[in-house]
């Protein structure tokens, strides 16, 4: 077997965009942690990541906008079927405009809930309030953005969501400097930034899907009648990755929430440990962005050898970034968490839990993969099933909180990883062996 064939060349080409761009988004949670970490007291940081935690969740619950628009229309896309491309962009973008204007309307009561649903103290509360009901402003974009980023990865337009993130990335970075140490507005600014960077990439975005619908031939008057049919094959994905996705979410949630439980430094040493495995997580998605356009266009073109192929790649390369990762925080971790923050106390407890940062690379570099493969072939089902095992087997890790304190966390955290891998691989292995893939 190569160690870099025309596959591996071929994954590159699509991923290497894609982690280069990855690689920008937690780059706006360290500028947010590295900022707020050095003002004088940490619960400023704990707002912001109370704040941060909760409203990722409920965006993140509508995440089904970017995985079934991009298996959707790999499939479309491999097929070569121009109405079900343009259908792929059409439907769930009205979706996302629905939800964005109800989060709008609504964000008052609805972050005054939130704050307080994730607990701490009375402090922390109150800028996690200030921080989601400013963030939620930007809601109609945030949901319009992931439409146009699965619709770009689909079509394998590699180029064009790198541009699109790493835009709306710098963008964010730059007003979170402006906004919290010129401006002096504490966790406003860094909403503040977060928000209007939305509508900067919508901007950008809009754009980068006209010049695509050019390229592929797809006119005004076939994307205006697009919105219509098939929409019941598209609630039913959407349905199930939901489902997933809120399982997913209320895991990582549970992160912040029982911290809070355990201290006001818990939680914030968490958000500090945090930026590693969602840096590492999304790097590593750039590979399983990569798998999600092959697998649906091997899917839309019935093509076994080339996904098959595809897989291998993915394995040899993804593995290798996710040696390299850990290789980095077992040798460098101390030297990260004291860029991060400039308090000695959150830098001491950092480092007893870093162990956790160097595992974490190396047991979840398989469940991103295989989220990739079972996207791209719109196996909602299927996903949903799999994180179902995979959190039960997070609530019964976190048994071990009463002896381990935050360890037991970052030990249901690993369990959580593993399983999703796991289960997914095994799923995903039955199929290949009854030769029932591609009957999704």
């Amino acid at each position: 077997m190569q160690l870099f064939s025309s596959s591996d060349k071929t994954l590159w080409r699509l991923a290497l965009p894609m982690i280069l761009s990855n690689i920008t988004v937690p780059l706006l949670g360290v500028v947010d942690t590295a900022v707020i970490g050095h003002l004088d007291s940490p619960i400023y940081l704990g707002g912001v990541a109370v704040g941060t935690t909760a409203t990722s969740f409920i965006f993140m619950l509508l995440l089904f906008l970017r995985m079934s628009t991009t298996g959707l229309t790999a499939q479309a896309f491999g097929a070569n079927d121009k109405t079900a491309l343009a259908r792929a962009l059409t439907q769930p973008l009205l979706i996302a405009l629905v939800f964005g204007v109800l989060f709008m309307v609504l964000r008052t009561p609805v972050s005054s809930l939130a704050a307080a649903l994730m607990g701490g103290s009375p402090e922390v509360q109150q800028q996690a309030q200030i921080f989601i009901e400013i963030r939620w402003l930007s809601a109609p974009a945030t949901l319009a953005n992931l439409v146009i980023l699965g619709w770009l990865l689909g079509v394998q337009y590699a180029r064009a969501p790198m541009v699109l993130l790493i835009i709306g990335n710098l963008v964010n970075i730059l007003l979170d400097l402006l906004f919290v140490l010129k401006l002096h507005w504490g966790v406003a600014g860094a909403a503040a930034a977060t928000a209007l960077a939305e509508y900067v990439t919508l901007g950008v975005g809009l754009w980068m899907v006209a010049r695509v619908l050019k390229m592929r031939g797809i006119h005004f008057t076939l994307l205006k009648s697009s919105w219509r049919g098939d929409a019941a094959r598209l609630f039913r994905l959407n349905r199930d990755i939901m489902l997933r996705s809120l399982m997913l979410q209320i895991c990582f949630a549970s992160l912040t929430i029982l911290g809070a439980r355990i201290g006001p430094d818990v939680v914030a040493v968490n958000a500090v440990l945090l930026m590693f495995l969602t840096f590492t997580a999304y790097a590593l998605d750039g590979f399983a962005y990569a798998v999600e356009a092959c697998s649906g266009e091997a899917v839309g073109a019935k093509d076994r050898s080339r996904l098959l192929l595809i897989w291998h790649a993915a394995c040899r390369q993804a593995c290798f970034v996710a040696a390299i990762f850990a290789l980095i925080y077992a040798f460098t971790g101390p030297q990260i968490v004291a860029m991060l923050t400039s308090l000695e106390a959150l830098r001491e407890m950092a480092d007893r839990y870093l162990i956790w940062q160097v595992i974490l690379p190396l047991i979840g570099v398989w469940c991103y993969l295989l989220d990739g493969m079972f996207i791209g072939a719109t196996r909602g089902r299927e996903m949903r099933n799999s994180m179902v095992i995979a959190a039960i087997g997070y609530g019964l890790a976190l048994l071990t909180l009463p002896w381990l304190g935050n360890h037991g966390l970052w030990l249901a955290v690993t369990v959580f990883l593993a399983l999703r891998g796991l289960t997914l691989w095994l799923i995903w292995r039955g199929h290949w062996l009854r030769n029932s893939w591609f009957n999704a």
